[in-house]
């Protein structure tokens, strides 16, 4: 990459697809697959969907570690309950260590208060997160899971670019503009050569606790009709959960007795 980059692909002549542009993680870490969860939008429970893979995948026996790439809104903390601040030394950023032995970085847990606003550029905010893969001393992991901020801005720009990501899966919700927006996600991702492992729909439907029977609170999916069109496929629909949502608030996200993550963490590492 050019020293004098934007990080504005519309506006440069340089052909930064056609080169390997990934940087080495920390020395003291070793760490096998790198799956980007991404959106094309915010408010569709990216993160929730995140914080479950990671602690399914954990349950399994898996090491697990979770960076947060989302630096205006970091909310992973908050899933696992972790509030303590960072420590390291001159060999590195120690992650924080979740309850289930869940390794995290995020910004909020370098801040001096977990409210105090991040007004920064683009292109530092993407820095922040190339730090945070180079920095930090993960140790052994056997899959990492990167929490993206939603869109296709320069934070998804420097992951495809600067890390080893294995896969990406995009979470989206059944909205009238669902089709175009995850288009955009999936075909960034296609752009950059990073595999597509599928969509996961959020919100998909309230299944009633007296009767069972399911609701499209959102309107019906068509989330089957947009993968076939985008030629990947569907990994889960996850029904509105409000108990879910407050065990993500109150930072018991491992400890939610129904993980809908489960599966998928199942059929990721087989």
């Amino acid at each position: 990459m050019a020293e004098n980059c934007t990080h504005d692909c519309s506006s440069c002549g340089e052909d930064c697809a056609s080169r390997d542009l990934r940087v080495p993680a920390n020395a003291m870490s070793s760490i096998g697959r790198v799956i980007a969860v991404v959106s094309g939008k915010g408010g569709v429970g990216k993160s929730t969907v995140t914080a479950s893979l990671a602690a399914a995948m954990a349950k399994k026996g898996r090491k697990v570690a979770v960076l947060d790439a989302d630096i205006t809104g970091p909310s992973i903390p908050t899933a696992f309950g972790v509030h303590q601040r960072a420590t390291g030394s001159d060999a590195g950023i120690d992650p924080a260590v979740s309850a289930g032995g869940i390794k995290l970085m995020s910004l909020n847990l370098l801040s001096a208060n977990e409210t105090d606003p991040v007004i920064w550029r683009g292109p530092v905010i993407a820095g922040v997160v190339t730090q945070f893969w180079q920095e930090v001393i993960w140790g052994d992991i056997d899959y990492m899971f990167v929490d993206m901020p939603p869109g296709t801005g320069d934070v998804p720009l420097t992951v495809f670019q600067s890390l080893p990501v294995d896969g990406v899966i995009v979470v989206t919700s059944p909205q009238d503009l669902v089709s175009m927006i995850v288009a955009k996600a999936v075909n960034m991702a296609k752009m950059m050569d990073v595999p597509v492992l599928g969509l996961v729909e959020n919100y998909s439907y309230f299944q009633c606790p007296d009767c069972g029977k399911q609701h499209a609170i959102f309107g019906e999916s068509r989330i089957d009709k947009v993968a076939a069109e985008l030629e990947v496929p569907v990994l889960a629909k996850l029904p509105i959960n409000p108990e879910l949502a407050a065990a993500f608030d109150a930072g018991r996200i491992e400890d939610f007795p129904t993980n809908y993550m489960a599966e998928l963490a199942a059929r990721l590492d087989g």
